[in-house]
């Protein structure tokens, strides 16, 4: 039994709330399960009592890895326990949740149920368990977890555990807890130390360009051992990732980060558990709480963003009583200020230098997979873009200097031909200069303009308008100058626009324009105009063009001004020429030997051309050929065809009996076939046919008739 769990269970199991902090690998994960289990097997819990403990963790993969160890630790109860987290279908979850009695949840999952999934009732919880609180806190979940506990009763029993103790941790557990019992380490002790004993840490000072040459020999170095490379954002690890998996290190590569879907996610986890030797590149997802068996290195490639992100990652190695090993590569501009963070908290970490004999550089094989697949070097682009991000936004300027990084040769050390262009580098660095040029003109520092700057933007100017208004009389104005204005902290606009130095330079013109003579009252309505003598001769310019025109005008321009453009090639000597360009005809005649050779000259070109045709007279005539047999081919197929066809209709129409179709016989009247049948039109041979065999027939009958009489 570990510290951690000898020193909180006697207190959780009285009922106790616990605000519990232990070193990574401590045993964290059955100091508050066991309690959970004891207190509701003693209170008789049963399956129509509903939800008895609640666990809510940062990340699905530390939720998973919890309720991995509560069935292994849970199998003899009668108690039922779920799993909630995101990416899992939400219908399916829902019918389970009304039956839970212990439920492992990811916080934004969770409060979607409590607001979305009727029948699911909290009221009788018991137990409330926050795993890695200040993860919780630092990943954005604050109002999340504040609207959770707006839900859950106030009558329960609250354990706060993490590896860490900071400031948001402690006004958490003045909200969520009531008179805690604080167990674990304590920070101010003298012998205090955030990592574990048997965990070796060293640091290297690298370059930027040099990060991944140094990443790539360290794996070649270590191919039988089990290492996590952590990453500061998901685009790195998957450009990374994917190249070095098309160099083939000789080793399994697995990634495991944010924007992956779940079961990616836990596909990786389960590998990485599973694997005796690989190398699993990761973002801080992985950072919190997983429990990796057998983890020999920790590398951390970019810097962490603060102390406590540093112990949390080298965490994952040295677990329980085992030995690791960790890793960190800093730049240059970083190794001061993150030496102080981690002395602060009490890490002695020792320097060591890369042998520059032993590393391997890759950039030319970057650059060859970049230039192959495009999909390479978007990746490359993305990544280079998202690690500058990261390092703008962090909050430890004294760490993470922007300014400072090497960025075209960070471009080409990840295969790219030139750097992505930056917006928010840009905007950065025209406002450090913009604020540069006002501090020396003011004799004020940077950070004093960047502070008055904020404070003006926030400035209310309808406020600031009506106090102007209010200030001068309405009949006399008088010029506001920056002596007779009084001396203000901050500068509003309004002062920025008399401070200008250009404020008088329309003024003579203005008042030769309109001049005000109030003691000439008959000319009172004149309007005088000074006589600009204007010069006639300067041609009228038309503003109004179309962009059409503008383009059109700015394109004749470039020609005028600078030529057309010139497509240069290059000799064997590597001397560039233009394409179409002429030889020097003194020159060319004096080296071919005069008008002799000249002839010469003419004679072979003449040859060769005629060679030219001769071949290409060669290959029109055989086109000509196949194309007149391909027709006559064309030709035979379609008399064929329809000599095929006109056969079998002739062995059709030999059948004179039936035509192939035998008509039914059907009962019918003579009256109603005459009316049913349509007209038969008879040529006028016929009718005079059937006229006389007509009458014939009649007379015939007539005489039958006489002889019965």
């Amino acid at each position: 039994m570990t510290d951690i769990q000898a020193n909180s269970l006697p207190i959780s199991l009285k009922g106790k709330d616990v605000l519990g902090a232990a070193q990574t690998g401590s045993g964290k994960t059955l100091a508050f399960l066991i309690p959970v289990l004891e207190i509701l097997y003693r209170r008789k819990w049963g399956p129509g009592d509903g939800l008895g403990a609640l666990i809510i963790s940062p990340t699905r993969e530390l939720a998973v890895q919890i309720f991995d160890v509560l069935r292994s630790i849970g199998g003899y109860h009668t108690f039922s326990a779920g799993l909630v987290i995101g990416g899992k279908n939400l219908n399916d979850e829902r019918d389970r949740l009304s039956r839970m009695n212990i439920l492992v949840a990811t916080p934004g999952r969770l409060l979607q149920h409590l607001d979305q999934t009727v029948g699911f009732d909290t009221d009788n919880l018991q137990i409330l368990v926050l795993d890695e609180a200040d993860r919780i806190l630092d990943m954005g979940f604050a109002r999340t977890l504040s609207a959770l506990l707006s839900h859950l009763p106030k009558s329960r029993q609250t354990l706060l555990f993490s590896a860490t103790q900071t400031q948001s941790v402690d006004d958490l557990a003045r909200l969520s807890l009531s008179d805690p019992v604080s167990v674990g380490i304590q920070e101010s002790g003298p012998a205090f130390s955030a990592t574990p004993e048997n965990l070796e840490q060293h640091y290297t000072v690298c370059e930027l360009d040099k990060k991944l040459d140094v990443l790539w020999s360290f794996i070649k170095t270590h191919l039988q051992s089990k290492v996590i490379v952590f990453l500061s954002s998901c685009k790195q690890v998957r450009f990374v990732f994917e190249t070095f998996c098309k160099l083939h290190p000789g080793i399994s590569l697995l990634n495991l980060h944010g924007k992956q879907k779940q079961s990616a996610r836990l596909t990786m986890f389960s590998k990485f558990t599973s694997t005796k030797h690989a190398v699993l590149f990761a973002t801080d997802i992985a950072a919190r709480g997983l429990d990796f068996p057998a983890v020999d290195w920790v590398v951390q490639l970019d810097a962490p963003e603060d102390a406590d992100t540093y112990i949390h990652r080298v965490g994952r190695t040295a677990r329980y009583e085992s030995r690791g090993k960790g890793l960190l590569i800093l730049l240059p501009s970083e190794e001061e200020g993150m030496q102080v963070a981690l002395q602060r908290k009490g890490i002695n970490i020792q320097k060591i230098k890369i042998r520059p004999s032993k590393t391997q550089s890759i950039q030319n094989q970057l650059q060859k997979l970049c230039f192959q697949d495009p999909e390479i070097k978007y990746l490359g682009q993305r990544a280079f873009v998202s690690y500058m991000r990261s390092v703008h936004l962090h909050k430890d300027k004294a760490v993470f200097k922007l300014d400072q990084l090497p960025v075209d040769r960070f471009a080409e050390a990840l295969g790219l031909p030139g750097a992505p262009k930056i917006k928010f580098l840009r905007r950065e660095l025209a406002k450090q200069k913009k604020n540069a040029s006002r501090a020396l003109r003011d004799g004020r520092s940077d950070q004093e303009v960047t502070r008055e700057e904020e404070i003006m933007d926030e400035s209310d100017e309808s406020e600031d308008e009506a106090e102007n208004s209010s200030a001068v009389d309405d009949d006399v104005q008088q010029p506001t100058t920056l002596s007779n204005r009084p001396a203000k902290g901050v500068k509003t606009k309004y002062d920025r626009m008399f401070d200008r130095k250009n404020q008088s330079v329309l003024s003579q013109h203005y008042n030769k324009l309109i001049e005000h003579e109030s003691g000439d009252d008959d000319d009172f309505i004149t309007l005088k105009r000074a006589d600009h003598n204007l010069d006639d001769t300067i041609p009228h310019v038309a503003h109004e063009l179309s962009r059409r025109k503008q383009n059109l005008g700015n394109a004749k321009r470039k020609v005028l001004t600078g030529g057309l453009p010139k497509k240069l090639i290059f000799d064997e000597e590597g001397d560039p020429h233009e394409m179409y360009e002429l030889e020097d005809g003194e020159q060319w005649f004096q080296e071919k030997g005069g008008l002799e050779g000249i002839k010469t000259e003419g004679e072979k070109f003449a040859e060769g051309e005629r060679a030219k045709m001769k071949a290409t007279d060669a290959v029109d005539k055989q086109e000509a050929r196949e194309k007149k047999r391909e027709k006559k081919r064309k030709r035979k197929d379609k008399e064929r065809a329809t000599k095929q066809s006109g056969d079998a209709t002739a062995v059709l129409e030999s059948d004179a009996e039936n035509d192939g179709y035998i008509s039914p016989e059907f009962d019918l009247s003579a009256h109603s076939d005459d009316e049913g049948s349509p007209p038969y039109k008879r040529n006028k041979a016929s009718q005079d046919t059937e006229h006389n065999r007509g009458s014939v027939e009649m007379e015939g009958l007539a005489l039958q008739l006489l002889r019965k009489r």
